[in-house]
């Protein structure tokens, strides 16, 4: 329950704030995580020891240049071929660029002829799907490269 006479307001004003005149209370308090003196004092400590403990070192690249790689695999796009594929001379094509998707990969298996337009795929994932009867058209291709 607050009240108006807790410790520190009561012993305002108080030289030793209650811990007496001997010195219980010194040399105490949360100061050991500061580096104190190391332009002063303490330089030939950095100068011996931690030479790059002043000034940037580095570079960091900015997060709008990672790309960021949204991913499938072979066994998810079976699922999707039931709900998002359109057939087209009995193969069923699935945009997965229009789906979010930016690359396919191999794992999992497929049984249908699939035509599937994907900005990239693994090896594996394109053997699998000729293998089926099927292609994939990377952006590469669709453009005409």
């Amino acid at each position: 329950m607050p009240h108006k006479l807790r410790k520190t307001r009561k012993n305002r004003g108080s030289r030793t704030q209650g811990y007496g005149r001997i010195g219980q209370h010194r040399k105490t308090g949360s100061k050991g995580f500061r580096k104190a003196g190391r332009h002063k004092h303490l330089w030939s400590y950095v100068v011996t020891y931690e030479p790059d403990y002043f000034g940037k070192h580095g570079f960091t690249s900015p997060k709008s240049l990672k790309q960021k790689t949204n991913t499938i695999n072979l066994k998810q796009l079976e699922e999707l071929s039931t709900q998002h594929a359109t057939e087209k001379e009995g193969k069923l094509h699935i945009d997965l660029t229009r789906l979010g998707y930016t690359k396919l990969l191999g794992t999992g298996k497929t049984t249908k002829p699939l035509v599937i337009s994907v900005a990239s795929a693994s090896k594996a994932a394109a053997e699998k799907i000729a293998e089926a009867g099927g292609e994939v058209l990377t952006s590469a291709q669709e453009h005409g490269e």
